[in-house]
């Protein structure tokens, strides 16, 4: 692993607290820890997007290793994202869940905004799902537990996501499913009526501007559950029109192959649903005989073949 000390005399400018994983000191001092470049070793880009970077980093004092996820200002303020990141950013570092990426604090310079996120080793769930092609069902249905579990928490602190898919999935070092991006989250105990997410994984609710809860969470769990197994999107077409139509009519359609099980089907089914009151509970997702069946209580997957049954 090469890293490279940083020579940018970075703003010592923080609004978090120093986590208890990162360095040592006393309870007060991590309280006034204020972050700046100069306490990281800044190693290898692990990816990049629309706003920035994202960068392996260690914590000097501790050998704590983080993924610097570099924003630039100016891409915020051209598009106006001032109002989104800072809720992403005081929803995220709320939030202790095991497969829940960590958010362990931020600070800032003239012209970039650092967030020290926890550094999920395995990479994204979209790499490897389009690498495999598709899961075999004992990793699908891992993965849709530790998401359901990992939702349930959200919901139970009146954070819906809004936009669960595999490119905003990471797994770690022992293969364990990460949430990673809440830019599109809220926390609200009300219905909400801005849509937003991606296409694919729209609930009919969205598609039509129509209010919506938590359940737009739900839906995206059987969305889930079917690229996982079939490698495509279940409404996947060739227009954004054909999409949106196929996902308002609940256009379901399972392919002959790969071969999955009708219990799996039976999942998805019920939680693709149009009546989104009717849509199947997180309670009743980790209770369903397929997760029962296929699922692993810890919630890694390094041991699986992807394509096991």
């Amino acid at each position: 692993m090469a890293f490279t000390r940083s020579s940018r005399p970075g703003s010592a400018v923080s609004h978090e607290k120093r986590n208890g994983d990162l360095g040592s000191g006393s309870r007060s001092e991590k309280a006034q820890k204020q972050w700046s470049l100069q306490d990281f070793e800044i190693g290898k880009p692990l990816g990049k997007g629309k706003f920035g970077r994202v960068y392996l980093a260690r914590e000097l004092k501790s050998k704590f290793i983080v993924a610097l996820k570099v924003i630039f200002k100016e891409q915020i303020e051209k598009y106006k994202l001032h109002h989104q990141l800072k809720r992403e950013m005081e929803i995220q570092t709320n939030l202790r869940h095991p497969n829940v990426l960590r958010l362990y604090g931020w600070f800032h310079d003239d012209d970039r905004i650092y967030l020290i996120l926890e550094y999920a080793h395995g990479g994204e769930l979209y790499r490897q799902l389009r690498k495999t092609g598709h899961l075999g069902e004992r990793q699908a249905a891992t993965y849709i537990a530790s998401l359901t579990q990992a939702l349930a928490y959200c919901h139970e602190k009146d954070v819906i996501h809004r936009d669960i898919k595999p490119e905003n999935l990471l797994l770690d070092h022992e293969g364990r499913l990460k949430i990673a991006d809440f830019g599109w989250s809220v926390q609200s105990r009300s219905k909400r009526h801005t849509m937003c997410g991606t296409l694919d994984y729209l609930a009919p609710e969205m598609v039509e501007n129509k209010a919506h809860d938590y359940a737009v969470d739900n839906w995206t769990l059987g969305v889930l559950c079917y690229e996982f197994l079939f490698g495509i999107p279940p409404f996947e077409a060739e227009s954004q029109t054909d999409t949106f139509r196929r996902i308002m009519k609940v256009d379901l359609r399972f392919p002959s192959t790969p071969h999955v099980s009708s219990e799996a089907k039976n999942l998805i089914s019920r939680l693709l649903v149009r009546d989104s009151s009717k849509r199947l509970s997180l309670r009743m997702i980790m209770e369903h005989p397929w997760i029962i069946k296929n699922a692993d209580p810890s919630g890694t997957c390094s041991k699986f073949n992807p394509y096991s049954v």
